[in-house]
């Protein structure tokens, strides 16, 4: 049974001018253990793709979908009770932005014992513990220090790793990473990659990567789906993805990576389609 099988979702929002469709008809599967990535531009439905699985998208906007369950519980039929009880449990994400994510009015310690109080039946004393064992599993120097600190008080990288905690605190099956490393230098890209791998194969879950780098994707997913202006334009292992991608826009995003440069310039996915003139 697949961990999470979507179909025919879409997403639209109301405007002056008539339905704005962000997500047009996608199907997404995701298995135990296995790591998805959905890539595109900024702007294609990655995010607001996985917001509707969360159940976190504003009231205004409109979702259908065939279907979309996680393991034999149907997400479109829960009331907002049982979706809370299995979001941020069974079903967890990173958020893009790790310092506007976390509340600045209260300690990343308090803050991850909310979430602990929410889906878990521990003493205090056993949440302390929790969150001190979280802080090392997740690389925090200092953990027993880093409980009092507000988030300002922390680099992006410690944030990250903040949010990667509260993601985990209740081992969830599906962990959804929203642009994991968005804003972070090279280093601690790499350092927070690295521990979302190990995170992922020691508690064997699966894992949606949302994102644009086509390097990260080629370091760490097992399939990939790409998006663009909120359609599925392509799936495949992510072998078959770069060696014989299918569709044109898939070509137009591997043409743009660095190394595939023409001299000392890039060539861009607009170039790349104008060029070409395939027909998406």
């Amino acid at each position: 049974m697949a961990l999470l099988e979507i179909r025919n979702l879409s997403v639209y929002f109301e405007t002056a001018s008539g339905p704005f469709y962000a997500v047009k008809g996608i199907d997404i599967t995701v298995n135990d253990g296995e790591i998805l990535a959905i890539v595109g531009e900024s702007g294609s439905g990655k995010s607001v793709s996985m917001l509707a699985v969360m159940g976190l998208l504003p009231k205004s906007a409109k979702i259908s979908a065939d279907k979309m369950m996680f393991g034999n519980i149907d997400l479109m039929k829960l009331t907002d009770h049982e979706r809370r009880r299995i979001i941020g449990n069974e079903i967890s994400m990173i958020f893009q932005e790790p310092i506007a994510s976390l509340n600045p009015c209260f300690t990343v310690g308090y803050q991850l014992e909310e979430v602990l109080k929410a889906h878990l039946k521990l003493g205090r004393k056993q949440r302390i513990e929790k969150i001190i064992e979280l802080f090392h599993l997740v690389g925090l120097t200092e953990p027993e220090r880093r409980l009092k600190s507000f988030p300002h008080q922390l680099s992006g990288g410690q944030c990250q790793r903040i949010m990667i905690a509260m993601a985990i605190a209740c081992n969830p099956k599906l962990l959804i990473a929203d642009e994991p490393t968005t804003a972070l230098d090279v280093t601690i890209q790499k350092q927070i990659l690295d521990l979302i791998l190990d995170l992922q194969k020691s508690q064997n879950m699966g894992v949606i990567l949302i994102t644009h780098d086509m390097g990260v994707v080629a370091e760490t997913a097992d399939r990939v789906v790409v998006q663009y202006k909120g359609e599925k334009m392509e799936e495949a292992d992510v072998l078959s993805l770069f060696e014989t991608p299918k569709n044109a826009y898939t070509k137009a995003l591997l043409a743009a990576l660095p190394e595939n440069a023409h001299g000392n310039r890039l060539v861009t996915v607009a170039d790349f389609m104008h060029t070409h003139g395939d027909a998406l």
